[in-house]
């Protein structure tokens, strides 16, 4: 750094061992603190070539506004909330990361609580803590029917978006995927490969995304005019997925059976293997969200591919959109589209290994 560079009133000794402050900017761009202050909160009325200067000093020094001095400035926090479920799972994970990534670019932080309990107390709590650290809006990851009624019941003053839920009201933006085609699509696609009908393995009842999932196979097969057998309830785990495969496994009628996630479709394949049925050549199976392993399982797995990413990035664009204009009704937000990946795990009927 040339001497230059070094604000007045300080020797190069003590400034290179202490942080920068507003006032070290101040000095390098030749402005006042408050015109610092105008460029950091984004002030329309700071001219273009004077809010470069103040950027290449900050640049410069390698000055980090704090959150705190922000909030002062600005009288907003740049805060926001997440309520998160089961977040452990590959859905919520996937999309708590994207809605992190997307809130940096955005220039705000992002305060997380993950619940695993369903007491709707615990959500009322979790609202409530967010509000107490300023949050300016909250995305709620749902996927439970009664977190919904629970998030109704803690009446949020800030802007809320909802993640893969419907609260049946219509005052609440709601972001989700279309679990009900994607069903449809894993299901007629195994029709189409001949198969008599498709055996299901659900996800837990009372999740919404199971639940449209059922929804979307039981119509497909009674529209195609198939049999409807009972689905088969998981809990979302390979292990369970294993236990309820071992039961088709048995049946000499199973030749397709369709899965609400990769996960349960994995234990599917352990128990087709570990009874000597072939798959496909004896049972298809296909699986859904694509996650990162579901190509390298043996054989690689036929799923339908959620864009986790983009629930993520578009429940943050419109969370920004009402904290920006909270008068704005809500719009119906289209739901995220999906995409059936047609991989080895999936053959025509009665095509022997």
């Amino acid at each position: 750094m040339t001497s230059s560079a070094v604000p007045k009133g300080r020797s190069r000794r003590n400034f290179a061992g202490a942080r920068p402050v507003m006032d070290d900017v101040a000095r390098l761009a030749g402005v006042s603190k408050q015109t610092v202050s105008r460029v950091l909160n984004d002030n329309p009325a700071v001219r273009p070539e004077t809010r470069e200067a103040v950027r290449a000093a900050m640049r410069t020094l390698g000055y980090r506004p704090s959150r705190s001095a922000r909030s002062l400035a600005s009288g907003r926090t740049r805060m926001l909330g997440v309520i998160s479920f089961d977040a452990a799972r590959y859905g919520p994970a996937s999309i708590l990361t994207a809605i992190n990534t997307a809130a940096q670019e955005a220039g705000y932080l992002v305060s997380s609580i993950a619940l695993d309990t369903a007491d709707p107390d615990t959500v009322v709590e979790a609202v409530d803590r967010l509000s107490a650290e300023g949050a300016e809006g909250v995305i709620a990851i749902a996927p439970q029917a009664w977190v919904g009624r629970a998030l109704v019941d803690a009446r949020l003053d800030s802007p809320l978006v909802v993640l893969e839920n419907d609260l049946g009201g219509g005052g609440t933006p709601l972001v989700t995927a279309n679990s009900r085609i994607g069903a449809r699509d894993a299901t007629e696609h195994l029709l189409r490969l001949g198969h008599p009908t498709v055996f299901h393995i659900a996800g837990p009842t009372g999740w919404t995304s199971a639940d449209l999932r059922v929804a979307g196979w039981q119509a497909t097969l009674e529209a195609a005019g198939a049999e409807v057998h009972a689905p088969l309830t998981g809990d979302w785990s390979a292990e369970s997925g294993y236990d309820l495969g071992q039961q088709l496994a048995r049946r000499s009628d199973v030749t397709a059976v369709f899965a609400s996630n990769d996960q349960m479709a994995l234990g599917v394949l352990h128990a087709l293997h570990e009874a000597g049925r072939a798959v496909p050549g004896d049972v298809s199976v296909v699986g859904y969200d694509d996650i990162p392993e579901a190509a390298h399982f043996l054989p690689p797995l036929t799923t339908v591919r959620t864009d986790f990413a983009e629930i993520g990035t578009r429940s943050l664009r419109l969370l920004l959109n009402r904290i920006d204009d909270p008068a704005e009704p809500p719009r119906v937000e289209p739901l995220v589209p999906v995409e059936l990946v047609v991989r080895r795990s999936s053959g025509p009927y009665g095509r022997s290994s």
